[in-house]
């Protein structure tokens, strides 16, 4: 018999993760256990807890209620963002795999996972809203189409912006992407087919691979991307090696005429050294839509500058991106149960 626990949320319910363990081909029979966290939570208390996930680890919230009592015997554990944390692993001797809905990994204690020799599979279940988004806020800084529509519900007729010196068409410019995951190929091949020039760096992912996918952009240094780059765009997570990545040194590599989007985290950016070169105007705007403060605090100096578009983290928000998530969840299983190799093991 095969053990699983599935634990439903605010956002992913338990029955479309019922859907996805049948659709698992997982060794019969299966018993099914399901199991809530926090269920009852408005979306601003659930991204409360994410936030305090995303910022201090699987320890820093209680676990599911009742899992301890079922973990021990279990064989495959699925998971929205509930915190699978080192107490909670320490009692599942029986684990074959645990698998999650989302891109980030902040509420897996994935060092313990590693040791105790089980699988994590995840799935980026928002990358492709992520991606259109990311476009969406190329365009909205670079040709002020944010700030012309705040101005005019305030009784304003803007003509005239800060970055007046530099606007132009976006096939004339080069982007250069930090990060080349999934959120970050589809970003590239949507700007090649806008015929942009596309310029990229990621040290951990296998290049020939890239290029062979058929995506026309050329692999760069770190340092290079930021000097060459009319638009930067941040799509990393946040690990010990990209924490406050981007800091004064690399931003000074910047033209005055660049821009830098980041719809992937805050901590991958030194909070002081981005503002700085925003009021200094050491380049032409940013857009965010993650701050380092959810929702951000009304003194916050980021909403005193005139040359940054902030959105209030809704990238991956589509009807359809977050509670189907397990669906594409249990295609990834299923084939890495058929193969034994799988891209999204972490």
């Amino acid at each position: 018999m095969s053990k699983v626990i599935i634990v439903g949320d605010t956002f992913v319910s338990v029955d479309i993760w019922r859907q996805a363990v049948e659709m698992m081909d997982l060794p019969e029979p299966v018993e099914i256990v399901s199991l809530e966290w926090y269920p009852e939570d408005s979306p601003k208390e659930f991204q409360r807890k994410l936030k305090l996930i995303e910022q201090n680890g699987p320890e820093s919230v209680a676990i599911p209620e009742g899992i301890m009592e079922e973990i021990s015997d279990a064989d495959y554990f699925f998971v929205h963002v509930a915190p699978v944390s080192r107490k909670l692993l320490e009692k599942a001797q029986n684990l074959k795999l645990i698998g999650t809905c989302r891109g980030g990994i902040e509420h897996l204690d994935i060092g313990l996972a590693r040791e105790m020799g089980i699988p994590v599979i995840h799935v980026i279940r928002n990358a492709e809203p992520v991606a259109d988004y990311t476009i969406g806020m190329i365009y909205s800084v670079t040709r002020n189409i944010a700030l012309s529509h705040a101005a005019v519900m305030q009784g304003a007729w803007p003509k005239n912006f800060p970055n007046d010196a530099y606007r132009t068409t976006l096939a004339s410019q080069t982007v250069g992407l930090v990060g080349l995951g999934h959120i970050g190929k589809m970003v590239a091949q949507r700007l090649v087919n806008l015929g942009v020039k596309v310029i990229a760096y990621d040290p951990f992912i296998d290049q020939e691979a890239v290029r062979s996918s058929g995506i026309d952009l050329t692999f760069v240094s770190l340092e290079a991307l930021f000097k060459h780059s009319d638009i930067v765009s941040l799509h990393m997570r946040v690990t010990p090696e990209t924490e406050n990545l981007i800091d004064r040194k690399l931003l000074a590599l910047m033209q005055p005429s660049a821009y830098l989007i980041n719809t992937a985290r805050p901590d991958i950016l030194v909070k002081a050294d981005f503002i700085e070169v925003l009021k200094k105007r050491k380049i032409a705007g940013a857009a965010i839509d993650v701050v380092w403060e959810e929702p951000i605090a009304a003194d916050d100096p980021l909403l005193g500058l005139d040359n940054l578009v902030i959105t209030s983290h809704i990238a991956g928000d589509t009807v359809d991106a977050i509670p189907k998530s397990p669906l594409l969840l249990a295609k990834t299983v299923k084939d890495y149960l058929q193969t034994g190799v799988s891209e999204f093991i972490v």
